[in-house]
């Protein structure tokens, strides 16, 4: 039976930089040895100024970037200062520990990355699938590629890189994950979040540096 289960996969990266975070996430979604899309959007946008990666189950994935992302508009409009990147990920951390401990037939499976600009500076966090949370003080990687990924992130990381070359090691990350493991794949989306708020990399850009 085990054998018949159908197994997720995937790459992501998020690196804390001296004037932002780099995210980066390949663009394939894969079901066993089937490759569901080849267009995945695994980096999102939960309000202006935090962006999160995801990996695990697409359906819980997509449900509980809706339910975060109301859930920072319900406290922009209650809570009169900003919210900070702790903040939104204590909030995201309660979400997935409701939701892992929810009675179903279908094990709610789903991790995150989530990078943050706020007040008091950039911000790194790893959600577990279980809701633990991590602060991160570098570099982190989620999903089926992960592995390969970090070899790349722990020989060339430098504490205090600029975004500029976080966004070249995030790419070289993913890129050497998706040479080698199966469930990833399809190209690399690249996100900075920094004072000006999480915005996407263009396409453009991302395969220059490819």
């Amino acid at each position: 039976m085990e054998d018949k289960k159908l197994h997720t996969g995937t790459t992501t990266v998020g690196i804390l930089c001296k004037d932002g975070v780099v995210l980066a996430a390949d663009k394939r979604a894969s079901a066993g040895y089937f490759v569901a899309s080849k267009d995945m959007n695994k980096i999102q946008n939960i309000s202006h100024d935090f962006a999160i990666t995801m990996a695990g189950l697409v359906s819980d994935a997509q449900l509980i970037v809706k339910l975060i992302s109301a859930e920072l508009r319900l406290r922009r409009v209650r809570v009169t200062e900003k919210t900070t990147t702790k903040e939104a990920a204590n909030l995201l951390a309660g979400i997935l520990y409701q939701n892992i401990r929810k009675m179903s037939m279908v094990p709610g499976i789903v991790s995150f990355l989530l990078g943050g600009h706020d007040r008091h500076g950039n911000h790194l966090y790893e959600l577990g699938v279980d809701g633990s949370l991590t602060h991160i003080k570098d570099f982190c990687s989620t999903g089926s590629g992960s592995i390969l990924a970090y070899g790349v992130l722990e020989s060339n990381y430098v504490a205090g890189i600029s975004v500029k070359e976080g966004i070249d090691l995030a790419t070289k990350a993913v890129t050497t994950a998706i040479n080698r493991d199966l469930a990833s794949g399809d190209g690399i989306d690249v996100f900075v979040v920094n004072s000006k708020g999480a915005h996407r990399v263009a396409s453009k850009k991302v395969e220059k540096i490819i």
